[in-house]
């Protein structure tokens, strides 16, 4: 309790005299989420996907708690990197969380994927086949040409072993970043190289809008509306109509709101929904200091996780300040700074 009290008195002054003003994020530093069992979760993103693991670490005690809004926690993490690109797996040693909803689709509001680039989509496809991997949509599906956006890209929405939805995507010459045709001309061999963005459904663009670009210093790298047969089977979701806007930082993956016009009955965000809960993933961004950002979260009204930025006792990929919040529709977002 006293080293509550003098953390806090410490940081008051530096929250009232920061300025909402001029908070930008430096970086999408990595996509977590919570698995039912590490062990078997490393070995998929690894052997399928390609995935490399560069780190594994045990958690626990009050700062832990505090940050993540889960008393008694204690948790095993593993950090893994696909190209420059990271995730994060945590599996809760106790409490044990919730599984997802029954029958979750992709237009409920707790929807979160990775899109990870192959230059090879049909290749791509079958090696996930011979893995037996859990369709999430029909089939690879090609973007129509009429769509001047998103023409021409390949896409497959498909599950690992707890069920997190995860897409593999292809570029056509002339789009996404050029970085993708560099890397597969490097390295003919790769199949898997790197995360474009991750995605995540959204009630309303303009109220998104407001917390990631207003008050954390995103910026639009792009806008599309979606619909017909092949986002249809691509979603699985009959009358799949979607407006999508893409929000990049100065680097990192980036993040995509997917915004259903039609159908309008996707599920909201548990409110009751915890970090060790089966549903949960949390996108980590590198903001110069986090005490300012939280200053501009509070008076956004942001919905605060953690009770104020937490001092961890060891860095986490060189970060030791962190902050938890929720973004208007319930998805984690979580503030690092050095």
């Amino acid at each position: 309790m006293y080293r509550r009290h003098l953390l806090q008195l410490i940081l008051c002054p530096l929250l009232a005299g920061a300025s909402a003003e001029g908070v930008r994020t430096i970086a999408v530093e990595s996509i977590g989420m919570t698995v039912s069992d590490l062990d078997r979760s490393v070995e998929f993103y690894s052997k399928v996907l390609s995935f490399e693991k560069v780190d594994e670490r045990e958690v626990h005690g009050e700062r832990y708690e505090l940050l993540n809004g889960v008393f008694g926690m204690r948790a095993r993490t593993a950090r893994m990197r696909l190209g420059g690109e990271f995730i994060e797996l945590t599996e809760y040693l106790t409490p044990e969380g919730r599984p997802a909803p029954a029958a979750s689709r992709s237009n409920d509001r707790w929807f979160q994927h990775i899109a990870i680039i192959t230059p090879d989509m049909d290749r791509a496809y079958q090696w996930l086949r011979s893995h037996r991997v859990r369709h999430a949509s029909t089939g690879p599906q090609r973007l129509p040409d009429w769509n001047p956006n998103a023409g021409g890209i390949q896409a497959f929405y498909f599950r690992d072993p707890d069920g997190h939805p995860l897409e593999v995507l292809s570029f056509p010459a002339g789009k996404g970043d050029p970085k993708w045709r560099t890397l597969a001309a490097a390295d003919s061999s790769r199949l898997f190289l790197g995360i474009d963005h991750t995605a995540i459904v959204i009630s309303d663009t303009e109220a998104s809008l407001r917390f990631y670009r207003d008050t954390l210093g995103m910026r639009v790298a792009g806008k599309s509306e979606n619909y017909g047969p092949e986002q249809e089977r691509l979603n699985n979701v009959f009358g799949a109509r979607l407006r999508i806007t893409a929000l990049r930082a100065a680097s990192g993956p980036g993040i995509e709101f997917l915004e259903y016009l039609s159908p309008g009955d996707g599920r909201p965000y548990p409110s009751d929904a915890r970090a060790n809960d089966l549903i949960h993933w949390q996108t980590r961004l590198a903001v110069p200091e986090a005490a300012v950002a939280e200053a501009a979260l509070r008076s956004a009204k942001a919905a605060l996780v953690s009770p104020g930025t937490q001092l961890l006792p060891e860095p986490i990929a060189g970060f030791s300040r962190f902050l938890s919040v929720r973004d208007p529709d319930g998805h984690a977002i979580e503030l690092a700074s050095r």
